[in-house]
This record gives structure tokens, sequence and C-alpha cells, in this order.
């Protein structure tokens, strides 16, 4: 008797296990189901890891949930600058609103001389929120102006769940991101050259005013210094955001940009998504400038005009992705010589999985030239 019942017992102790564990295994789908959709574990509250010469968002997770994000706003304040004033190396004097900004500074001084490039690199290495007021002022006016040029800024980049206020990231309940938009801005920002270099600056020497010394910034940053391939972007924290990065790699050609907005070891997970990312995936070349259909052509030296596509298009790509990729061609029906090169002649598309990837122009690679007159005759007497 005894024995059937330690047999019962454990029975049901095994049962009560079973459940315990379908029922945390059902908990962690329901918290984190975009993170497990897709292999890629982050403790960030919200997240998104994109490629950015194509925006494929590679991960996610809350990645539409509007949130504070602090000094990378910082991002959208820096290329707003950058593609708003004509000279960078302009001096402007630093007007008294910007000194003692909350925050960190780079300790500017009441008109003091400083070129904008300067101020840029003061906002994006050391976070300087008096930097952030002195460039919106410099070059939009007021910072309520400026806050105007930062959303058309954003919406340009593709943002559409944001709004700024300030150039800084100071907390405003009117101030807010998500993670699918910084990182669309941050994709929009890494194409600009000049922003590029700056985010990859480890250590940036600017004058001091009154001192015979000059200032030292160190960018914050420790994906520079830590991750193979680290080349940006910017750190941020206030209480209420937490601790928030936006981090950019290069290898192989693929860059990649990792937003973690909320995320205690930020520089860690950042770095670990990465790392996932370029073990996952390739940069691929899925189209080529090379003939892909001919075109007739009627009263022409030649018989057809043949067409490819107008670039060469990459994508990144996972193994045994780019067996499933699928193009279609729709060409025109004809033309009438002569036809010069470069003429449109329809397109091409590309999709993966049935969803469209690109969908490209096709040109004549070759001009044709209209028959002349005698070799018009000689086609008459042909047809006689």
């Amino acid at each position: 008797m005894r024995g059937r019942l330690l047999r019962v017992l454990s029975v049901a102790a095994l049962i009560t296990v079973c459940i315990m564990s379908c029922m945390a295994i059902s908990t962690t789908k329901i918290n984190d189901v975009f993170a497990v959709s897709i292999g890629a574990q982050t403790s960030a509250q919200s997240m998104l890891l994109l490629e950015n010469s194509t925006n494929r968002v590679l991960y996610e997770k809350n990645a539409d949930k509007k949130r504070p994000m602090a000094s990378t706003t910082k991002i959208v304040t820096a290329i707003t600058v950058i593609e708003n004033e004509k000279n960078l190396d302009r001096t402007v004097k630093v007007p008294n609103s910007a000194v003692g900004v909350e925050g960190s500074s780079v300790y500017l001084e009441k008109d003091e001389e400083l070129k904008i490039i300067d101020l840029l690199h003061g906002l994006m290495l050391q976070s300087g929120n008096d930097c952030a007021v002195a460039l919106a002022i410099s070059v939009g006016g007021s910072v309520e102006r400026f806050a105007e040029m930062m959303n058309l800024t954003a919406k340009k980049a593709g943002a559409e769940n944001s709004n700024f206020v300030n150039p800084h990231g100071l907390h405003d309940d009117n101030h807010y991101t998500t993670a699918r938009d910084l990182a669309l801005i941050s994709s929009y920002a890494m194409k600009n050259p000049v922003f590029e270099s700056i985010v990859s600056t480890k250590r940036y020497t600017m004058p001091w005013k009154g001192r015979d010394y000059d200032r030292i910034v160190i960018n914050k940053n420790k994906i520079l210094s830590t991750f193979d391939g680290g080349d940006g972007i910017k750190t941020g924290f206030t209480k209420r955001a937490g601790r928030c990065l936006v981090s950019s790699a290069k290898r192989d050609g693929m860059r990649v940009i990792c937003v973690v907005l909320d995320c205690g070891p930020m520089f860690e997970e950042c770095a670990a998504l990465m790392e996932r990312a370029f073990s996952e995936y390739r940069l691929e070349k899925i189209l080529n400038i090379e003939k892909v259909c001919a075109i007739p052509v009627k009263y022409g030296k030649a018989d057809f005009a043949d067409c490819a596509p107008e670039r060469e298009l990459y994508y990144p790509l996972k193994d045994g992705e780019k067996e499933m990729l699928d193009y279609s061609i729709e060409k025109s029906s004809g033309f009438i010589a002569p036809v010069a090169e470069g003429v449109e002649a329809g397109k091409i598309k590309i999709t993966l999985a049935n969803r469209l990837l690109f969908e490209e122009k096709l040109v004549t690679i070759k001009g044709v030239n209209e028959l002349d007159y005698i070799d018009r005759l000689k086609e008459v007497i042909g047809g006689w």
C-alpha cells in the first residue's frame, strides 16, 4: 500500500512539474514573443536591429512602442544640423541659454566662440546638453523652431511614431520615439559621411575659452573600442528612459544598426545582437547589370535591343534564402528605331517568400541605329 502511494505521489509530482514547465514556456512566449520568434533574446523593453543599406529588419521586440529615448535624441539633432547648416566651419557665439543646461555638458561659457563642427563633436561624443542648445539656437533660431526642423528630418527618414520637442532628450511627456523609428533615423544619418565620421571618432580636441589648453572630449560609446567593426552611434540615459543605446558595426561590407531602449546591459546586449546578425546574415548581390531580356526593334539596324537592370542590388540574406528569391520581368512590347542607350524598357521585380523586395527599372544597354535609305531600299527589294 505504501509503495502504491509513493508511486501515485511521484506521478502527481511529475504532472505538476510538466504543468509548471508548460506555464513557464507559455509565459516566456507571451512576454517576449518578438524576441523568441526571431531567436534573439534581449532584456530591453524595446529593440530593433536592421541592415543599413536596405533597412531590412533582422530582429525586433516591441519595436513600435512609444518610449522616451534620452540622449539618443542627439542623433536627430546632429543630422538636422548637418543637413541645414551650409558651413560647418562657421564660428558661432554660445548663447546664455546654452550655459549650465542640466545633465551632461562640455561646460560652455557665454559668448564663447566655437565652430559648428566643434559643437557637433561635443554633442555626439560627450553628449553635451549645452552643445545641443547652442546648436539648436545657432541653426534654428530657437529651440522651438529647431524642434520643428528635427521632426521634419525624422519624417524624411521614415519615422512615423516620433515627436521631438528639444535637442538633448531631457524628459518631456511629448518627447518620444520607437525603436523602429530611431533605427530608421540612425540608418538615414549613417548614410551621411559627416555624421558617420563624427560618431566613429573616439577622441576630439576643441578650443576652450580663457585657458591655455584645449578641451578633450572622449566618446562614451564603448562599442567603438570593444566590438569588432564598431563605428557608432550614441548612448543615452535618464531615469525615465533608462539606459538606451544605438550601436553600429560594419563587417565584410555589411553594416548593422541596433537600437535598445531601457536596457540595463545595453553594451553587452547590443554586441550580442550584432554578433548574431553577422553570423546569420551576409550581404549578397542579388542583381547584376547584365542582359536579362531583348526587345524587338522596328526599322533598326539590329532586330533587338538588349536590356539590363539600371543598377546592381545587394540584400542581407540567411543561408538558403538566396535560392528562395523569385524574379519576374515586365518589358516593353517593342521600339521603333532609333533607340538610344539607357532608354527605359520595363522593370524587374524581386520577391522573397512572396514579399516584394525591389522593383528595379530596366534600360537599354546599347543603342540601335535607324536603317538608312539604302538599307530601307534593300529591305523593300528583299520583300518583293
